[in-house]
């Protein structure tokens, strides 16, 4: 081989004599059995330096491959990937994260990674943990868009403000349709009750007053404008009377305005998210099961981002307002007309016979002047219920407020 160089990082070798003229192609070797040529020509070669050059490499990688041989090592190209790679997380904890993320599908990166820190796992970044989820594709695409941060508004205390609603209906495997009541603190997002139905019929007050016995009583209850909640044959609904009875303000978001009720809007989707999406109840005991366990996790087990990555039962307290089923008997000041409403819900003041409830009939209402404006206030214990014109008797709102 004296004269002549060879190029051997390709499969078609090109042979040159000592002129640099180029000659016919040898014939087609791997690199494996170039080296391998290399190796035993330098078993009985003198001139280790002249042998390397012919063979157009180094001595230094003349030398490597002499030691692989001898080691019984191959003679193939090494992979270039390092043995270790630094700050990679350990496959026990990426097997962690993927085995939280099955049991709460809906949970994300900081949910996951809170809840292992909980219960003693040190944890990377959780950065880290969504690249493991991405990678071992539990994120979409399009549930990735549809998380948007919130413009909240958040009371100040436990029982400053309860929310309620119903979770959309679905059809359970019965084929019968399930109307999930939910209510939970504004404050703590306690969920302090998921109360599924087959109606929404005569279901509202009677779980309220379950909530009422086990947490007492909130100062105010925000619903929507449902005609179970506000709003009967154009008056007021039995629940609302019920928790002004009880010193409880009722509150309705405006209507069209869902926003209103951002918060429990997002826990409707988280219900969608982490329960209802993997599994349909079979029929109504088999939904209050489901539900009670994935409320007992939602109050337990998940952080939630808005409080600070704690769970809602590190936050809440029950109220220390008592329920009792008899209500206090109320006693207006004595300043102002108090008229009682008729079977049909109307009351006559002044000129003016003016509509306030058939829920209201044969119940006393005071009837205040607003010091503001041409128009009087009617108000049903401590809370008024409605202002009318004072010149023509028209309404002009039902809005309820504390006095």
């Amino acid at each position: 081989m004296q004269g002549h160089s060879v190029q051997f990082y390709g499969k078609i070798k090109v042979s040159k004599n000592s002129k640099g003229d180029r000659k016919m192609p040898w014939k087609d070797k791997t690199v494996e059995e170039l080296r391998k040529e290399f190796i035993e020509a330098a078993e009985s070669c003198s001139n280790f330096s002249l042998l390397c050059r012919e063979f157009g490499i180094t001595r230094t990688t003349g030398y490597k491959w002499l030691k692989r041989y001898e080691n019984d090592e191959s003679l193939s190209n090494r992979s270039r990937r390092p043995n270790f790679t630094a700050n990679k997380t350990p496959q026990t904890i990426e097997d962690k994260i993927l085995e939280v993320r099955s049991l709460h599908p809906g949970w994300g990166a900081k949910k996951i990674k809170v809840v292992l820190e909980n219960n003693g796992i040190e944890m990377p970044c959780i950065k880290t943990v969504n690249n493991i989820l991405n990678r071992c594709g539990c994120i979409l695409k399009e549930e990735s868009l549809k998380h948007k941060a919130f413009t909240r508004f958040e009371k100040e205390r436990c029982n400053e403000m309860w929310q309620t609603d119903f979770k959309g209906e679905f059809k359970m495997q019965n084929g019968k349709y399930c109307f999930p009541l939910d209510i939970f603190d504004d404050h703590s997002r306690f969920v302090i009750r998921i109360k599924p139905s087959e109606s929404t019929a005569n279901l509202v007050l009677p779980t309220f007053r379950e909530a009422f016995y086990e947490y007492g009583m909130p100062d105010s209850v925000l619903s929507d404008n449902g005609a179970q909640f506000a709003g009967f044959r154009q008056g007021y609904t039995q629940f609302e009377k019920w928790l002004m009875n009880h010193n409880v303000l009722p509150i309705h978001g405006r209507i069209k305005h869902p926003q209103t009720q951002g918060k429990i809007e997002r826990f409707h989707r988280a219900m969608n998210q982490e329960l209802l999406k993997h599994y349909t109840p079979k029929d109504i005991a088999d939904a209050e099961r489901v539900f009670n366990e994935w409320r007992n996790c939602y109050n337990n087990e998940r952080p939630h981002e808005a409080l600070g990555m704690k769970c809602p039962s590190e936050i809440y307290v029950p109220s220390e307002h008592t329920y009792y089923d008899q209500f206090k008997k109320y006693e207006y000041s004595g300043k102002y007309h108090v008229i009682k409403v008729n079977s049909w819900g109307y009351a006559r003041f002044g000129d003016w016979q003016v509509y306030l409830s058939e829920t209201m009939a044969n119940e006393r209402i005071e009837f205040r002047p607003n010091p503001n404006s041409d128009t009087f206030i009617a108000c049903y214990r401590n809370f008024a219920i409605a202002e009318f014109d004072v010149h023509t008797g028209k309404l002009i709102h039902r809005k309820i407020w504390r006095l």
